[in-house]
């Protein structure tokens, strides 16, 4: 039975997969290899980069001109800044990879030795002992630390000039970053670029996402398997929510196709709306890719990036930052400046840096905002946050995991997750420089069809703006938006964050405009 991967390396044949080697440009690699050279292969986590290191190992080996070996240092990980400790567990991950028994004694003698520089002489024996030139893989490269990093770095720099009979004559660093954006820290606390630590690097690579093919050909494999169909539009939606990011598309196949237990039928067609249900239950799940991702929002440099993002204004982020949000897989380049990287990211932050103040949400509001049809009723359900915010605002609209600025975001889209409570969806598009955050909430009655499209338009009152300023630009945007997602109705909330001390009857208001031809209720608060 085969089955859509969400752990490690697709390396089996029970897994739907796409070809590793056709997510590169394996001739250009093939080059590098040739010409001898050392270089990068860096992309975010769970992007399938070690997959395709494996790949392209199997793929030299089946062939004459090389051995080619695979090794993975994050063993070496906890020691930190205990070279010799780190030299010996990384060899002896190299003697764990080869099948010679001869080769393997020769290892244990090097280890038995000791010293900082065994893994030069590991790698030096490694090459000696094979007639062909060695090609070496060294996965999870970034997972060293310090000094470690540092050593393993130089010691290979230190064989360069030796290879292809003395040493590798091609290596392949392979990790999230690249290796010209390490910084360094030695026990020391001098700190050294990874570029300089290792100046003979030829290029760097990476892998991207699925394209829509690439999603459309890993769930055909499935049709062709079990026989079970989807609806007209499932691909497209699934490579939309997820941006194509690998480990994403996976979970939603193996969400749809098996964690769904009643899709265990192949008689049951995939619908549209069952992908919106598999992508909930994924984020709710805080699976580790998941989770390993809202831990990074605790970095101040990540938190540098996101929390404008959040509010939608403009910044000056250090390059650095941006590239470090980008290589993590959070963020990525857009015509329209910086976005998280997808739909789902989108949702996942927000509901991470107000995890606790959502589950708070679910005792102290009852759903009284649904009418007698089971409808949201948007007057009853804009007058329960804008009361909670007057009386709450001191406590709740301070730090939020140093997101401070954007809680009055934040604090709503939690009150709104308590609203959807897995019955309703929320949709948010918020970006670098957007200048407002866009949020719909779709919500469809168990007694009827009809389906509410709410479309709310976050705004922040400062003291350099008028409130009309705020309110005409925010009539602009909230329509545009209105036009994209089909509303059925249109709401401005605007949080007055002006530190001029006001009376909160001067705060609250609900007023009604029209603009364009539709009808948009405003509320402060």
């Amino acid at each position: 039975m085969k089955f859509f991967n969400t752990a490690g390396p697709v390396n089996r044949p029970e897994h739907y997969k796409i070809d590793p080697l056709t997510r590169w440009d394996l001739d250009e690699i093939l080059m590098l290899i040739l010409q001898e050279k050392y270089f990068i292969l860096h992309a975010p986590r769970q992007t399938g980069k070690t997959s395709s290191l494996l790949a392209l190992r199997d793929y030299l080996n089946k062939g004459n001109d090389y051995f080619a070996l695979y090794i993975n240092v994050e063993v070496g990980q906890a020691e930190r800044n205990n070279i010799e400790n780190a030299m010996e567990i990384i060899v002896s991950e190299i003697s764990s990879r080869v099948n010679d028994t001869e080769l393997k004694g020769i290892l244990s003698s090097i280890q038995k030795e000791g010293g900082a520089k065994q893994l030069k002489e590991a790698i030096e024996a490694l090459s000696a002992f094979y007639s062909k030139p060695v090609v070496l893989f060294i996965d999870e490269i970034d997972a060293l630390i310090g000094d470690t990093l540092l050593s393993v770095l130089r010691q290979i720099r230190s064989g360069y000039d030796k290879r292809p009979s003395h040493f590798p004559s091609s290596i392949v660093l392979c990790g999230v970053r690249d290796i010209k954006d390490y910084r360094i820290q030695t026990e020391n606390k001098e700190i050294i670029t990874g570029g300089s630590a290792f100046n003979i690097k030829a290029k760097s690579l990476t892998i991207g996402n699925f394209t829509p093919k690439e999603v459309a050909e890993l769930f055909t494999q499935h049709v062709e398997e079990t026989g079970q169909s989807f609806e007209s539009g499932v691909y497209k939606k699934i490579y939309d929510k997820s941006g194509g990011q690998p480990w994403l598309v996976n979970a939603i196949g193996y969400e749809l196709t098996y964690e769904m237990k009643e899709n265990r039928n192949r008689e049951v067609s995939i619908t549209l709306d069952m992908v919106d249900e598999a992508i909930n239950r994924i984020i709710l799940s805080r699976a580790t890719h998941l989770d390993q991702l809202a831990d990074k929002l605790k970095e101040d440099r990540v938190r540098r990036i996101i929390a404008p993002m959040i509010l939608g204004e403009e910044s000056n982020p250090v390059d650095d930052d941006i590239q470090y949000c980008i290589d993590l897989g959070l963020i990525k380049r857009t015509p329209r400046g910086l976005e998280v990287s997808n739909p789902i990211y989108k949702e996942i932050i927000p509901r991470e840096l107000t995890l606790s103040r959502q589950e708070s949400f679910m005792t102290r509001f009852a759903p009284d905002w649904l009418d007698d049809e089971g409808l949201i009723d948007t007057n009853r359900l804009f007058t329960m946050f804008t009361d909670f915010w007057r009386e709450n605002s001191d406590i709740w609209g301070t730090n939020i995991a140093g997101y401070h600025e954007a809680a009055p975001q934040l604090v709503f889209q939690a009150f709104l997750q308590r609203v959807a409570n897995g019955k309703g969806f929320i949709a948010r598009e918020f970006g670098l420089g957007r200048k407002r955050t866009d949020i719909m909430l779709k919500w469809r009655s168990s007694d009827r069809l009809e389906i509410q499209k709410i479309v709310v338009e976050i705004k922040i009152l400062t003291p350099k703006d008028s409130l009309e300023s705020v309110i005409t630009k925010a009539l602009t945007q909230t329509a545009e938006y209105s036009d994209i997602v089909g509303s059925t109705e249109n709401h401005i909330l605007i949080f007055d964050r002006d530190e001029v001390k006001k009376e909160w009857r001067e705060k609250l208001f609900k007023e009604q405009r029209e603009y364009n031809g539709e009808s948009f209720t405003i509320w402060g608060c």
